[in-house]
């Protein structure tokens, strides 16, 4: 606490041999951020700049890529600042905005691959009624939705947090995440742990089920149909899914380990809590860009045109 100017400061104890290895962390940490950067600005330029790929299932993947990019804004330059500073350290209030924006980027991931499951599900087990039920009005709806709702919901739990007075000022993480600050209060947390559970429930649960749902009803009609058709629908969905599967196995990992981090060694502890920061910014494009034809023949034509063009300059 900072009595001269009011502020209460919080320090990050999280990192691992910080001394030692600050400089190392630094690099890595710079180049997966760029790669994110870059990796997910050409699948969003390549979508935008073809009007060919302007319709639902491009332009929820444009909304996957801009979340990714949105999660990845609130957790690497704090952590570079940090690799670079003698003790890190936050302010209360600017914990608390990145624990929103990063449980907002996790909610918003679920329910923007809910979305894509209902457009997958409508294009191939209703592909008559796909041109009524998907849209383009549809789209804008879903995706406010996919934003709006996360966004409500966590600032209910950041405020709940905000009220809370601290009596420890230690986080043994490397960035803010909302349990952690609850955990330093010496007022009762009750409600905070009540509706952090609901909010996990509503955020989680409802999407998981409808995809699972959704991926039922597409096998059925793949098995009714003709080689052809399940290779084309095996085609769009694969990304889906495995980024579905990825990013709800990291969750977990980091539900389990915000709950249960004492009880594990703390390297591992640090490993777990940012995968879910890690490998989606950086297996979103991946996936969508080589899996999926019409991205990724764009993107070879995009790159064969700068090569041209710096070999004609």
């Amino acid at each position: 606490m900072d009595t001269s100017t009011n502020i209460t400061y919080l320090t990050l104890e999280g990192h691992v041999e910080l001394e030692k290895y600050r400089h190392v962390y630094f690099l890595i940490c710079l180049f997966v951020y760029l790669l994110i950067i870059s990796s997910n600005s050409v699948v969003l330029s390549v979508i935008y700049t073809n009007k060919c790929l302007h319709e639902p299932m491009y332009i929820f993947i444009a909304a996957l890529m801009c979340n990714s990019l949105f999660g990845a804004m609130a957790f690497y330059p704090k952590l570079l600042m940090d690799f670079l500073s003698e003790k890190p350290f936050v302010s209360f209030e600017a914990c608390i905005l990145q624990a929103f924006v990063i449980y907002t980027y996790g909610s918003s991931e679920f329910t923007l691959l809910t979305a894509m499951a209902y457009d997958r599900y409508v294009s191939i087990c209703k592909p008559l009624q796909y041109s009524t039920l998907v849209k383009m009005s549809t789209v804008k709806k879903l995706l406010f939705l996919c934003w709006f709702v996360p966004s409500c919901e966590n600032s209910i739990a950041m405020v709940l947090t905000s009220r809370l007075h601290l009596c420890k000022y230690k986080l043994a993480r490397i960035y803010c995440n909302n349990y952690s600050i609850v955990k330093l209060s010496c007022d009762n947390i009750s409600i905070n742990n009540i509706y952090g559970l609901l909010g996990l429930i509503v955020a989680v649960f409802p999407p998981v089920i409808f995809i699972i749902f959704s991926y039922a009803q597409i096998l059925t009609v793949c098995l009714k149909n003709s080689k052809d058709f399940r290779r084309k629908a095996l085609q769009t969905c694969f990304p889906h899914l495995f980024i579905f599967i990825t990013f709800t196995v990291t969750s977990c990992f980091e539900v389990i380990n915000s709950r249960f981090e004492e009880n594990v060694p703390h390297i591992f502890s640090m490993i777990m809590s940012v995968e879910n920061q890690v490998i989606p910014p950086l297996m979103n494009p991946v996936i969508y860009g080589f899996k999926l034809q019409d991205i990724w023949c764009r993107i070879k034509k995009m790159v064969c045109n700068k090569k041209a063009n710096t070999f004609l300059e």
